[in-house]
């Protein structure tokens, strides 16, 4: 689990530096929201998971890691294409816009209750 964690964080941070340098080269900043996100959840988050799964197996193993890294991989460039079309003025995607972010959540929660569940003292 740690392994593709710490891979997609990879590729999500060379996505979010790519859109970085294409934004300042064009000196169009407006999706800069985009790229905060590819940054925080993309790269920060993801990696940080995997760190710390590769520090638990235990907690690596679990149903609750597995729920946060399938729903964390397949919600979250559908999330990333919707803030992209809604920040380019496409409001009409705002419902999918609002549905990806609360099962983004969910992924969120997933890590936070396995946390709970699998840290050491």
């Amino acid at each position: 689990m740690s392994k593709w964690l710490l891979r997609m964080a990879v590729l999500y941070l060379f996505v979010g530096v790519v859109l970085g340098n294409v934004m300042g080269a064009g000196h169009d900043y407006t999706l800069r929201p985009l790229h905060a996100h590819l940054n925080l959840l993309g790269f920060v988050v993801m990696f940080l998971a995997g760190l710390w799964y590769r520090a638990e197996p235990a907690a690596s193993a679990s149903r609750l890691a597995k729920a946060h890294f399938w729903i964390h991989q397949i919600v979250y460039p559908i999330q990333m294409l919707m803030l992209a079309l809604y920040l380019g003025g496409n409001t009409a995607v705002d419902p999918v816009l609002g549905i990806t972010s609360m099962l983004m959540a969910l992924a969120i929660l997933c890590f936070g209750l396995n946390v709970w569940k699998y840290a050491r003292n």
